[in-house]
């Protein structure tokens, strides 16, 4: 009997485990998250890197430049490529700006094999909004 009480009890505890994990968020939903108090600006061709070193993949869908006050989301074609322990390559050429015609290759963090690369798009800036201060 004591075998069967703890038998039940154990796969109620694994049973149980799934549904108390918090649930992942998908990346549209990683994407809204990280924009969210921020307004989005005009889009742009061209990024500093030097000033937007902060750089964070979200699978499957972006790529989000700076931190601080305004970030840049960029959503490359072939997007689906796109892995967030992905190791970005890019080359800077002319201008050493980040631009809209660059290619960034995808490189496995494991191994640092070439895994393929996408073709950036516009860059979208997000600036976070100030709160209304009581005058």
């Amino acid at each position: 009997m004591k075998k069967a009480t703890l038998f039940l009890t154990a796969a109620a505890t694994l049973l149980a485990a799934p549904a108390m994990a918090a649930p992942r968020l998908t990346p549209e939903q990683q994407l809204a998250k990280a924009i969210e108090g921020r307004v989005a600006g005009k889009p742009v061709d061209c990024i500093d890197p030097h000033f937007n070193s902060n750089t964070r993949i979200i699978d499957k869908t972006a790529i989000i430049y700076g931190s601080g006050r305004t970030i840049y989301v960029n959503r490359p074609d072939n997007a689906n490529s796109l892995r967030d322990d992905d190791v970005l390559v890019t080359e800077l050429r002319g201008s050493g700006q980040l631009c809209s015609i660059d290619v960034v290759k995808l490189h496995d963090r494991n191994g640092l094999w070439n895994r393929g690369f996408v073709s950036l798009g516009k860059f979208v800036p997000y600036t976070r909004v100030n709160p209304a201060k009581d005058e």
